[in-house]
C-alpha cells in the first residue's frame, strides 16, 4: 500500500511537471514529500541504496503520469480548461498544512516577510509574461548542444522549486515546443519512421537530457543546504511560491466559455483535488519525516555491559 500511495503522488507530480503553469515542486510540497526527496536526490551517492529506494515509486509514477495521462491532460486543459485548471489548484492548497507547520512563528521576521512577498511577485509575473516559443524545431550543432544543456539545468532547477513551472519556464525562453517536437520525433524514428530520424534527434536530447540531471541534483543541493540552515526563511520563500500559484494556473486558464454550469463543475473539481491532497498528504507527512531519517539509519543499541562482567575486569 505504501508503494501505490508513492507511485499515485509520483503520478501527479509527473504531470504537473509537463503543464505550463503548473509546477512539480508545488505538487511535491502539496503531496508531503518534498522534503524527503531532496534529502535523497543531495545523498544519492553517500546514501545510495536507501535514497534509490525511497526514489523509485516515486519515478515510476512520474513515468507513468508522463507518458499515460499527458494527452489526457491536454485534452482536459483544451477542451475543460477551468475544471481542469481548479483541480490542480485544489491539489496544491489541500495540501498546505504541512508546509505551514514547517515555518517557526518565533523566528518569523522581516527577512521572511520580503522572501514571501518576493518570491508570490516572481510567480504572478512569469504568469503574465508573454510565452516566447516559436514552435520552430532545433538544429544539431555544438553551440546549440551547450545551449540545450544550459536550458536543461535552467528547466529541471524550476522543477524542483515550488510554484515555479519548468514548462512554462522553457515557454518564456523558446524551447517548450522545440523540445518537444524533438522527442516527438525521436520517439516516431524508433516506432517506423526512420533510424536516422531518431538518431539525428539525439544530438539534441542527450545534452539536454545531462542539463536535468546536472541541475536536478545541484539545485537540489542548494536547497538542502538552505533548508538545514535557514529553515524558517526558506519555508517562507516556498510559501510564497506556493500560494501564487493558484494565481498562475488562473492567469493562464482559458476563460472565454465560462458559465454558470462550468463554475459549478469548477467547485467540485477543486474540492477533489483539494480531498485527494489532503489524503496523500496526509498518508506521506509521517513518511516524509521517517524517511529522510531512515536514510541515516540509527546504529543498532548496543547491549549494557554487565556489572558483574566488568568487576572482574576493574578489580585485577
Amino acid at each position: 500500500m505504501k508503494w501505490v500511495n508513492q507511485i499515485l503522488r509520483g503520478v501527479i507530480i509527473g504531470i504537473a511537471n509537463i503543464i505550463p503553469g503548473v509546477s512539480g515542486g508545488t505538487m511535491m510540497v502539496s503531496m508531503g514529500v518534498y522534503d524527503t526527496l531532496i534529502h535523497c536526490i543531495t545523498h544519492l551517492f553517500s546514501e545510495f541504496k536507501q535514497s534509490v529506494k525511497t526514489l523509485l515509486p516515486y519515478l515510476v509514477g512520474m513515468v507513468l503520469g508522463i507518458f499515460a495521462l499527458a494527452s489526457l491532460l491536454t485534452y482536459c486543459f483544451t477542451y475543460y480548461p477551468l475544471q481542469t485548471g481548479t483541480t490542480f489548484i485544489g491539489l496544491i492548497l489541500g495540501g498546505l498544512a504541512p508546509l505551514v507547520r514547517k515555518i517557526d512563528r518565533k523566528k518569523l521576521d522581516w527577512a521572511a516577510a520580503l522572501l514571501f512577498v518576493a518570491f508570490f511577485a516572481l510567480i504572478v509575473v512569469l504568469a503574465v509574461a508573454d510565452p516566447a516559443d516559436t514552435g520552430s524545431r532545433l538544429q544539431p550543432g555544438v553551440g546549440q548542444a551547450f545551449v540545450l544543456l544550459l536550458i536543461g539545468m535552467v528547466a529541471s532547477a524550476t522543477m524542483l522549486i515550488p510554484g515555479v513551472s519548468g514548462s512554462m519556464v522553457l515557454m518564456l525562453l523558446g524551447y517548450y515546443r522545440p523540445v518537444l517536437a524533438s522527442v516527438s520525433d525521436f520517439k516516431d524514428g524508433l516506432l517506423g519512421s526512420g533510424i536516422s530520424l531518431a538518431l539525428s534527434q539525439l544530438a539534441i536530447l542527450i545534452p539536454f537530457g545531462i542539463g536535468i540531471l546536472l541541475g536536478i541534483y545541484f539545485v537540489a543541493k542548494a536547497i538542502g543546504w538552505l533548508i538545514a540552515r535557514f529553515p524558517t526563511h526558506t519555508y517562507s520563500g516556498v510559501l510564497g511560491l506556493v500560494l501564487a500559484s493558484p494565481i498562475a494556473v488562473l492567469l493562464r486558464t482559458d476563460m472565454s466559455a465560462v458559465s454558470a454550469g462550468t463554475v459549478l463543475a469548477s467547485m467540485v473539481t477543486f474540492a477533489a483535488g483539494f480531498v485527494l491532497a489532503m489524503l496523500l498528504a496526509r498518508g506521506g507527512e509521517g513518511k516524509a519525516a521517517a524517511e529522510p531519517a531512515d536514510a541515516n539509519p540509527a546504529p543498532a543499541a548496543q547491549p549494557q555491559a554487565d556489572p558483574a562482567q566488568d568487576a572482574p575486569a576493574d578489580g585485577r
